[in-house]
């Protein structure tokens, strides 16, 4: 509009909106959201990587914990659950066959471990990062990014908290170390261990070690005695200084009963295996695989419960398979070990779901992988364990365990089943 001011000079004026004209040309305040795209959604969800690198790092960081951890775990008879099942398992079964203790799986399982480690990054930074293996391994100096350095001042902080080691972790740390020795001691094999020390055998085994050790947390005190003078105020608690390193408050609290209740549950089921007379029917059922070589039986074995595993919990599929494993490797006369051994470790590589084991949750709950992600790396490092562990047992694995003759105390356990 255009309006004359007192001295004759034409001026625009602009009307001004009533609320009327604001309601009709502007949007009402409560209009729902627009709705997004998938594309738009992962995008907004990927706004919390700096970029498309940094997301690939989490993911491939994140799931090499997990992987590290399983595959450390096969490296002792006591890493798993698993691996203490088919001990206690084949100890039951077999009582006359001393051939798996501590030292014998560690020569056996540690080549195992180390070639799959090594193998398994490859693969993990091939899936995330590329063939790129120069950059990942330079030792050159570069300037670190505040966020790194905050990253670093973060981790110094946690690691100053922890404190000086204490009393209690120096005795257990002491005790852990003396375990160990006496385990790989009590019988090696090259050379006669503490155990010749005694007359009567079998009543030493890996257990007595770790039992009586465990048995001295239970005396030992919390506290450090002090022999000399007590200084001001240290005789004013004087019942601090008798609380033993370990309480039976805490041992039933950490304890985990529910492997203690799934060995007994494989116990009772071989038993009534053994006594119903159904290990020997599933052994002659599986007479039609005598054709087969005893390899190709024992990997469809292991892919067989790669699978299974991957849906079941590792202490049930074990506890499923044992015995059925051992009648077929009876009937077919082949060293129950040539098939357990490869069997126990495969359990353990259920690291393509989840529900696979508690790395696997532990990993995906932090929310930097996907399920499609966890199978197309966990189907990798299943495919390299399979083929490590079948290569593993037809080497060192025959020359350690005798595994290319049939034993006598498997002939004997055949025998007592069949009577």
């Amino acid at each position: 509009m255009q309006n004359k001011n007192l001295n004759g000079v034409s001026t625009v004026s602009k009307p001004v909106k009533t609320a009327k004209h604001q309601s009709k040309k502007q949007p009402p305040p409560q209009e729902k959201p627009p709705v997004l795209s998938p594309g738009a959604r992962t995008q907004g969800v990927n706004r919390k990587y700096k970029s498309q690198h940094d997301q690939m790092i989490c993911k491939g960081l994140s799931l090499s914990i997990s992987y590290a951890a399983t595959i450390g775990g096969l490296t002792t008879i006591i890493g798993t659950s698993t691996s203490l099942i088919f001990l206690e398992h084949f100890n039951n079964q077999y009582p006359a066959a001393d051939v798996v203790n501590f030292g014998t799986w560690f020569l056996f399982s540690f080549p195992i471990s180390l070639i799959m480690l090594v193998v398994s990054w490859f693969w993990m930074h091939w899936l995330f990062l590329g063939c790129n293996f120069k950059e990942t391994c330079s030792l050159s100096k570069k300037n670190k990014t505040k966020r790194e350095e905050l990253s670093e001042k973060r981790i110094r902080e946690e690691y100053e908290k922890l404190g000086a080691i204490s009393y209690p972790e120096m005795v257990t740390g002491f005790f852990f170390i003396l375990m160990t020795v006496l385990w790989f001691t009590r019988e090696p094999g090259f050379v006669p261990g503490w155990d010749s020390f005694f007359e009567k055998k079998g009543y030493r085994t890996d257990a007595t070690v770790s039992v009586f050790l465990g048995f001295l947390l239970f005396l030992i005190p919390a506290k450090k005695p002090c022999f000399g003078k007590k200084k001001d105020g240290e005789d004013k608690e004087p019942s601090l200084g008798m609380e033993p390193i370990i309480t039976w408050k805490d041992f039933q609290k950490t304890m985990p009963w529910e492997i203690v209740i799934l060995v007994g549950g494989g116990y009772a089921l071989a038993s009534g295996s053994k006594s119903s007379g159904l290990s020997t029917w599933i052994g002659h059922q599986m007479l039609t695989l005598s054709s087969l070589p005893p390899w190709a039986i024992t990997l469809l074995a292991c892919i067989l419960v790669s699978i299974v595993t991957e849906f079941v919990s590792n202490p049930a599929t074990i506890t499923i398979f044992l015995p059925i494993l051992c009648s077929l490797s009876e009937t077919l006369h082949i060293n129950p070990l040539y098939t357990l051994i490869p069997v126990t470790m495969c359990i353990s590589f259920a690291v393509m779901l989840p529900v696979g084991n508690p790395p696997n949750a532990i990993v995906f709950s932090y929310g930097h992988c996907q399920i499609k992600d966890m199978v197309k790396a966990g189907l990798g490092v299943n495919i390299i364990g399979l083929v490590i562990v079948m290569v593993a047992i037809n080497t060192w694995g025959v020359s350690l365990f005798h595994l290319d003759t049939f034993p006598a105390w498997a002939e004997v356990s055949n025998i007592t089943d069949q009577a």
